[in-house]
């Protein structure tokens, strides 16, 4: 679990709490259904409309790394790749065959196999190559979700101060009604620049850096076994993926 992230979620409800109490307004000022539904039904609905359902499916996929991110230690990775390296050295490849079950990580296993396969050091890196641009691909649509939703949900906030603008217009006659009526306008204008700038954004660039940190992975996976591949020597191998890490 991530603390850093969980904290700053909880803060941001915090700041809006006491943000309003300390302007003189109440909590229940807060809270307006039709503001709720304009802002958030009306971003969903956008959302709908632009995004294909898989991505969508995959970006509330992605979600909770925001709060429990992978784990990325690019040193124990690097030493697992020279140590596959030794092996090989000393067994041949197809002595990587049981670290293939041991992996956890698809794309790892991959690797593995087309190595153990006996394949070609251009064609095993085409291939993982081909694999990773097409994760990171998907990985950043999927971001991209909750960086459409920081955009959409201020402009429907916007057309919710407006439209209660415009009930309000339509009661002036009933001064008693006028600033119950502007406040509660104003309340889809909160919801929609608190939710983009507090949730969506932050959210939206938190995935953009763990998918760059997995792309770095990942090539360091695939620079390794092609390395392994070519038969280089553990030593060169490691100093070379020590490049990564600089």
């Amino acid at each position: 679990m991530d603390l850093v992230s969980l904290i700053g979620t909880i803060l941001a409800f915090v700041v809006i709490i006491v943000g309003t109490v300390l302007k003189g307004s109440s909590l229940e000022a807060l809270w307006n259904p039709a503001a709720f539904v304009i802002v958030i039904i009306g971003t969903i609905s956008a959302l709908l409309v632009q995004m294909q359902g898989k991505v969508l499916k995959h970006a509330m996929a992605m979600l909770p790394m925001v709060y429990k991110p992978p784990r990325h230690q690019p040193d124990d990775l690097i030493s697992r790749v020279i140590g596959w390296s030794e092996i090989s050295r000393r067994q041949g490849l197809l002595g990587l065959e049981p670290q293939i079950d041991s992996e956890s990580d698809a794309f790892v296993r991959k690797g593995l196999q087309l190595l153990v396969d006996g394949s070609e050091p251009d064609a095993i890196r085409g291939v993982l190559e081909v694999e990773q641009e097409t994760r990171e691909h998907e990985d950043m649509a999927a971001a991209k979700v909750f960086e459409q939703a920081g955009i959409y949900s201020p402009t429907m906030g916007i057309i919710g101060a407006v439209m209660g603008l415009m009930a309000v217009m339509q009661n002036l006659a009933d001064p008693s009604k006028l600033g119950h009526g502007i406040a509660a306008a104003f309340v889809a204008t909160i919801y929609g620049v608190a939710i983009a700038n507090m949730l969506m954004l932050p959210m939206a660039n938190r995935l953009k850096s763990l998918i760059h940190k997995q792309v770095k992975m990942r090539e360091i996976i695939i620079e390794g076994l092609v390395s392994i591949a070519r038969g280089d020597n553990p030593r060169q191998i490691e100093s070379r993926l020590q490049g990564y890490l600089a």
